[in-house]
């Protein structure tokens, strides 16, 4: 009976065939820069827009009732990337080896990503769902959302792995009054904290080097020298 229930697992999971509901759009348009987890830039907005076959109204029906959601979506730049069954975490600096199932990292088996993120509006009539604190580019396949139940989903008192002893070094960022004219308050102060994050690989430690971000419309370059961030230029 055991090894029947074992094949008919297996040919359930082998044949199941899952397709995006919805896509995101966030102003990040590239992986390099965005956050390495939901809600650490907690006011960084992007739209869940569903495509046509799921974009029901009667879908949405309670959802409004809800602060948070889960959102089960595809690491869709890594599908062709080599995976190990052990990943350097960047809050270990890139250099110590710890199991991928102990770690969040985008390099897994299934390409699969899960996130926590604040509903900031929903409109019915289109329908979207704008959200608050994703950690996706935009473009990501959105395969499935569930209502976030602060009763059985949040630990407080939980261990958190490594996560426990390493914090997120944030880096000093200086934009010059030139460049931030070019966004309004909100978009600054998130372009900001995302910088503050230090988008560059952990071995990256040239202060020579410049580096490229997307942020909504414009190409974002910066330099890093000393725990500080120097945006040297914006261009569209």
């Amino acid at each position: 009976m055991f090894l029947y229930l074992n094949v008919y697992i297996y040919y359930y999971f082998c044949i199941m065939n899952i397709e995006p509901i919805a896509f995101f759009r966030s102003p990040l348009t590239s992986k390099f820069g965005i956050p390495r987890q939901s809600g650490i830039v907690s006011e960084l907005r992007g739209t869940i827009e569903f495509v046509p076959k799921y974009g029901q109204t009667d879908a949405l029906r309670g959802l409004d009732s809800y602060d948070y959601l889960w959102l089960i979506w595809g690491f869709s730049e890594n599908v062709e990337a080599e995976k190990h069954p052990t990943v350097r975490p960047p809050l270990l600096g890139g250099n110590e080896r710890v199991g991928v199932w102990a770690t969040r990292s985008p390099f897994r088996p299934n390409n699969l990503g899960l996130s926590s993120v604040r509903i900031a509006k929903i409109d019915v009539e289109i329908p979207r769902i704008e959200v608050m604190g994703a950690d996706l580019m935009d473009g990501t396949p959105i395969y499935d959302i569930k209502p976030y139940l602060p009763y059985v989903d949040s630990h407080p008192d939980a261990r958190g792995g490594f996560t426990d002893k390493h914090e997120w070094q944030r880096l000093q960022v200086e934009i010059a009054d030139e460049h931030a004219t070019l966004f309004d308050a909100g978009d600054l102060q998130v372009l900001k904290e995302v910088l503050a994050l230090d988008p560059r690989p952990h071995y990256h430690q040239d202060a020579e080097r410049e580096y490229g971000m997307p942020f909504k419309n414009y190409d974002v370059r910066f330099k890093v020298c000393d725990g500080v961030l120097y945006v040297t230029s914006i261009e569209c």
